[in-house]
């Protein structure tokens, strides 16, 4: 398993038009979040810090900034920067060294990891609960890539998405909002689909890889410690079945006041 795809996810869960899901699952992502968590704090991401225990080249260190009124402008992984572009108060893209995006792509970015996958089952609080992804092989016998399915079993503590704001202050929320997950509908931009069905109203704290044989292959656990709502550390374990590694990661979350 590729472990950047897995920390993609992980890292930035809040953010398939393949997907198995409920059509009467129309309220908005703001509606959901309150209905399942109630009224929780408002808590902006200020950074957000990972530290490999075994390999110093999986650092990373994300910055989020924003402006007078609270508007997310910007994010920074060490790397690259990414600035927010707003036109006439909504967030229409993001731009970086490698030039302008939309907001379509902005919004696809985050899902590499389960870009040709389905979400085929949702677990009583909304969030999705089991992934079938898709990767090719190559099977020497027959000599060609063939598909292979596997799925991803996600749990969640009962704590809010603490993305949820941060995406809130640049207008994701609203968007995603405007989007309803009901085939009716006239046509919507896929990667806004996926955004909308792969939103997490809770915190992602583990995933079972499952192969197409349904055993276990990989499993990646997070063990968060709380302020309230909100989690201020984690402690990171990512087990592989295949080959017997298993790989530790501490995380750290600041706010902004």
């Amino acid at each position: 398993m590729n472990l950047k795809k897995i920390s993609s996810f992980v890292l930035y869960s809040a953010l398939t038009a393949l997907f198995t899901i409920s059509l009467s699952c129309s309220d908005s992502v703001s509606d959901e979040f309150e209905e399942v968590n109630g009224s929780v704090d408002k808590k902006l991401l200020q950074s957000i810090s990972v530290i490999s225990a075994q390999d110093a080249t999986e650092n990373r260190s994300i910055i989020f900034s924003y402006d007078s009124q609270d508007r997310l402008t910007s994010i920074n992984d060490g790397v690259e920067s990414n600035i927010i572009i707003y036109e006439n108060g909504e967030i229409s893209g993001a731009a970086n060294s490698s030039g302008n995006v939309t907001v379509e792509e902005l919004y696809a970015s985050p899902y590499d990891a389960f870009e040709t996958g389905d979400v085929i089952e949702y677990d009583n609080n909304g969030n999705p609960s089991k992934l079938a992804f898709f990767e090719y092989e190559y099977d020497f016998e027959l000599q060609s890539e063939i598909q292979v399915v596997y799925t991803a079993e996600i749990s969640y503590d009962n704590k809010p998405n603490p993305y949820y704001f941060t995406l809130d202050s640049a207008g994701i929320i609203d968007v995603l909002d405007g989007i309803r997950l009901n085939l009716s509908m006239a046509p919507q931009p896929v990667e806004l689909i996926r955004a909308r069905a792969l939103f997490p109203l809770n915190n992602p704290s583990q995933i079972i890889y499952k192969n197409e044989s349904g055993e276990i292959i990989y499993t990646l656990n997070i063990d968060y410690s709380y302020d309230g709502d909100y989690p201020v550390s984690a402690s990171i374990i990512a087990l592989s079945l295949i080959d017997s590694q298993t790989n530790a990661y501490s995380a750290n979350f600041t706010y902004t006041d």
